[in-house]
């Protein structure tokens, strides 16, 4: 009687803690893509992430290899929004189905419902974190570096990689807290209305950065002029009086119509926006 208890005892999971969740994250943040393969994608990266909070669930050899298996099925979301916010999920879900079969209780956490999560949230999750980090936050860090670039400092070729990856591990490390705490209703949390009101924000930000770049690094002017009864109108001039800058601001928009309308083909964009420019400076308008 006293064997079996003990044996019951070592089978017992457990206790994961907030420090567990932060090493899963941390492990998973950077082998993000090393293991990258055609058919899992980043699957063994998740797997390798929870191989130390799984260790300490599954005490029996057959379900920990159980375990291992139902996280090298194809994953793959982003790193910080997706991966921090599942990775999290994933050790709640876990946690709660190791109790479940420690108890010899029906399993209402099956392989199917953790997959299917998985499933369910990385494409979703990955839309925002790529829309949010990759689309406005790193363009952020680029503008505060460009006049440091332009310097020859080195420190504007760093700052933007090294403050973006800074940014990634903490907001990835808050998303997996928020996942393990939350459980899958975490999901709903991160797409939240505060959530939405930071990316709204984090939206408009990123509109006035991309207005100030296109305002001092792109470069468009008209040459020109006309007498009119012994006057004479320099058209640039009057353009920098109705609105200063407007002509680059107009040669952004029109790239951005061509993308919304033909799609990201920017070197169709660029080879069609060098025949346009290059003929209006042709005939002296540029």
């Amino acid at each position: 009687m006293s064997e079996m208890l003990q044996k019951s005892v070592n089978l017992e999971p457990e206790a994961i803690t907030k420090r567990d969740v932060s090493l899963a994250w941390l492990r998973f943040y950077f082998a993000n893509e090393i293991p990258h393969s055609f058919d899992k994608y980043i699957a063994p990266s998740l797997m390798w992430a929870l191989m130390p909070i799984l260790k300490k669930l599954y005490k029996d050899k057959k379900d920990l290899s159980e375990a291992y298996q139902r996280h090298l099925l194809f994953f793959n979301t982003q790193i910080s929004w997706g991966g921090g916010t599942i990775t999290g999920i994933m050790a709640s879900l876990e946690a709660a189905r190791a109790q479940e079969v420690y108890m010899d209780t029906p399993v209402t956490i099956d392989d199917d419902l953790i997959y299917n999560t998985k499933a369910g949230l990385m494409g979703a999750l990955a839309g925002i974190g790529d829309s949010i980090d990759s689309g406005t936050i790193q363009y952020i860090f680029i503008a505060i570096a460009l006049p440091w670039a332009q310097q020859g400092n080195a420190i504007g070729a760093l700052f933007p990689f090294v403050m973006f990856s800074l940014y990634q591990l903490v907001i990835g490390y808050y998303f997996a807290q928020l996942g393990f705490k939350l459980g899958r209703t975490a999901a709903t949390e991160v797409v939240g209305t505060k959530m939405q009101i930071i990316i709204e924000a984090l939206s408009i930000l990123g509109l006035f950065m991309m207005g100030i770049l296109a305002a001092n690094y792109v470069k468009v002017s008209s040459t020109l002029a006309f007498t009119l009864s012994g006057k004479e109108f320099v058209i640039q001039e009057i353009l920098d009086g109705v609105m200063p800058g407007i002509l680059p601001l107009l040669t952004v928009g029109l790239v951005y119509f061509y993308f919304t309308k033909k799609g990201l083909n920017v070197t169709k964009a660029l080879i069609g926006l060098t025949i346009i420019l290059g003929v209006l400076a042709g005939f002296g308008i540029l």
